[in-house]
C-alpha cells in the first residue's frame, strides 16, 4: 500500500503518514494510530499484539 492509498483510507494527512513512515516522530497520538490500523484494516489489537511490543523489546 502506498502512502497514497494509506491517507485515502485512514483519513490520516498524508504529511503524518510520512512522518511515520520516515520515523520523524518521537511519539504518535493513539487517534492516529487507531486511524492507520483502521485504513489498514486491522483492529488496534491487531496492531499492538506484535513482538515488537514485548516489555523487553521497549526502552525505558
Amino acid at each position: 500500500m502506498t502512502n497514497y492509498q494509506l491517507y485515502m483510507k485512514s483519513g490520516v494527512p498524508k504529511s503524518t503518514i510520512g512522518n511515520l513512515v520516515n520515523c520523524t516522530y518521537d511519539s504518535v497520538k493513539l487517534r492516529v494510530i487507531h486511524e492507520v490500523c483502521q485504513g489498514f484494516g486491522i483492529s488496534i489489537t491487531e496492531f499492538f499484539n506484535s513482538p515488537l511490543f514485548d516489555e523487553d523489546n521497549l526502552d525505558p
